[in-house]
């Protein structure tokens, strides 16, 4: 993990690729629960003997359950020291190139690709991550998103 402590050393690693997550596996218990959090009951992520027959022979994982599982996944990559507080600000830019069939082990790939001073009352920065989610066994990942988080100090 790699671990900051303060706003001069995320400036100086703007560019700087973090690290990879630890490895997690998709199962259909996490993807039906998902289904019922979102009101999202499509076949394709909930039947399994009608995904069979369909475009991707097995159930897939919601884009947007991928999606929430950055902020698990970059937590397991970087932290940042000596904050006050660190949200979720959005999302630059989001694709989902690849379905994540269920039962897929997945990680995150984190690269800290910018960072822009605050201005206003409270001192802090804007970190825009590069997160590419990667599925085992696929050439494409099943998520790519710049992430953009503040952090206040």
């Amino acid at each position: 993990m790699k671990v900051f402590t303060g706003a001069d050393e995320l400036r100086v690693a703007a560019g700087e690729q973090l690290g990879v997550s630890n490895r997690m596996t998709i199962d259909q218990q996490r993807v039906n629960a998902f289904a019922d959090a979102t009101e999202d009951h499509q076949w394709i992520h909930l039947d399994p003997q009608r995904a069979a027959a369909g475009p991707f022979g097995t159930t897939i994982a919601h884009g947007f359950l991928t999606l929430s599982l950055l902020p698990h996944l970059t937590d397991q990559v970087y932290r940042v020291e000596g904050t006050t507080m660190m949200i979720n600000y959005g999302l630059n830019k989001v694709r989902f190139p690849a379905p994540v069939p269920v039962g897929s082990t997945v990680w995150a790939d984190v690269t800290l690709a910018e960072t822009t001073e605050l201005t206003g009352v409270t001192r802090g920065l804007q970190l825009v991550l590069h997160t590419t989610l990667w599925v085992e066994g696929v050439t494409k990942p099943g998520c790519v998103a710049d992430y953009v988080v503040r952090v206040y100090f």
